[in-house]
């Protein structure tokens, strides 16, 4: 079964990018713009793996997370935040916000791809 998986971007190039590795990488790739629609479309389609921006419209990326995280039946999703926030201390607030791992852009594709499949590894 393919692994499916979330990007939570406001940004139509990044997400090109991302979708771009994760398709030709063998991954169904889900997406969302803002913060509410990534926790909306967490709840509808359940995926294996989520990827979130931090600087989202709305709410922002910890919120986000936040919001998953609140849910019993998404708690177990694991979350990668991949953002340009990369001031100091951003890695911790994102972890403490939720997420399991921590990308700063420009991130090297097969370093991102690389941790993406450590949480979901294809069959």
């Amino acid at each position: 079964m393919t692994k499916r998986i979330l990007v939570i971007e406001d940004q139509e190039d990044n997400r090109k990018i991302v979708r771009d590795l994760l398709s030709s990488a063998g991954y169904e790739v889900i997406e969302a713009t803002t913060g509410v629609e990534g926790v909306a479309a967490a709840k509808v389609e359940t995926p294996d793996l989520i990827l979130m921006d931090i600087q989202l419209p709305g709410i922002n990326g910890y919120e986000a997370t936040r919001q998953i995280r609140a849910n019993p039946a998404l708690q177990h999703i694991p979350i990668i935040a991949v953002t340009s926030y990369a001031l100091g201390g951003e890695e911790r607030k994102a972890i403490e916000a939720g997420c399991d791992a921590y990308f700063a852009k420009p991130f090297s594709p097969r370093k991102l791809l690389g941790k993406i499949r450590e949480y979901v590894p294809q069959e």
